[in-house]
């Protein structure tokens, strides 16, 4: 397990498993946006650290830096599908040159990784996956859409989520089969690789520093479970903590805050743990 160190602030992790800091905090050109520059100098401390595959649990910090999972993907050698939990879309195009971003990542892994199949995002608000959509449309971009299934926010309201995957609703039917592999002889359930911003949960279970969605823990775990029991999960990312300018808001105090988080990585530490 790592925890990257992106603000002035670590991470909670699990008290019995292997923790390793990586120590970000003084790389210039990573709030956000993180330059070419930033990006070299994040990979030769993952490689001093001792670190050659993208296995294991991974926290870093708040959504400014969810980015950190192209960083990580690109580190996969080998066919993988992407599954990403979050209240947005990320995949927008950078305002300006063709810099990593937190949100646009996703997109990057799309154009950039060989060994990337296909991607779900979960949790969307339902307005941002119709505007990515008329946005890449509008830039004939039909190969990026052809590749990404989204489950929208609405969509996990409705349904909620599956304790069997031979049981789903139509959204959760959609997700597995833009996960399977095509092979000679069929089909099969591949490696999928996770990538969680805790901001696609609601307040009562999470306080990040983007506006957040209504999933409730236990449905995300149900989701993975579901996931695990037809794929092999290389390697989680989890992002979505509090802002270090965060000083109480509408949900929390900071202490609230700081207590729910540290919690509730704890909660899933222990959980993905097994699964891995």
């Amino acid at each position: 397990m790592q925890g990257l160190k992106g603000s002035s602030r670590q991470v909670s992790a699990a008290a019995n498993a292997e923790t390793r800091y990586i120590d970000c905090a003084d790389i210039p050109g990573t709030d956000c946006y993180c330059d070419d520059e930033a990006v070299e100098t994040i990979r030769k401390r993952f490689a001093d650290a001792g670190i050659k595959d993208a296995g294991g649990i991974h926290f870093f910090d708040n959504g400014n830096y969810h980015y950190m999972s192209k960083i990580w993907t690109d580190m996969v050698q080998e066919p993988f599908s992407l599954v990403v939990f979050d209240h947005h879309p990320d995949m927008q195009e950078p305002r300006f040159g063709n810099i990593l971003s937190c949100g646009g990542w996703v997109k990057k892994v799309l154009e950039e990784n060989k060994f990337i199949g296909n991607v779900v995002i979960i949790g969307v608000a339902d307005h941002l996956v119709e505007e990515i959509r008329e946005e890449l449309s509008q830039a004939g971009d039909t190969s990026t859409l052809d590749k990404v299934t989204f489950i929208k926010e609405s969509e996990i309201r409705e349904t909620g989520s599956p304790t069997s995957f031979s049981r789903t609703p139509s959204s959760f039917s959609r997700m597995r089969e833009s996960l399977r592999s095509p092979t000679e002889s069929g089909m099969t359930e591949g490696r999928i690789y996770l990538s969680i911003d805790k901001d696609a949960l609601s307040p009562a279970y999470a306080a990040t520093n983007w506006d957040q969605g209504s999933l409730d823990v236990a449905a995300l775990k149900d989701i993975i479970a579901g996931l695990a029991t037809n794929h092999k999960i290389i390697g989680v990312d989890i992002c979505g903590e509090r802002a270090r300018d965060f000083a109480g808001a509408e949900h929390h105090t900071m202490q609230e805050a700081d207590a729910l988080n540290s919690g509730l990585n704890r909660e899933l530490a222990e959980f993905l743990a097994p699964l891995l």
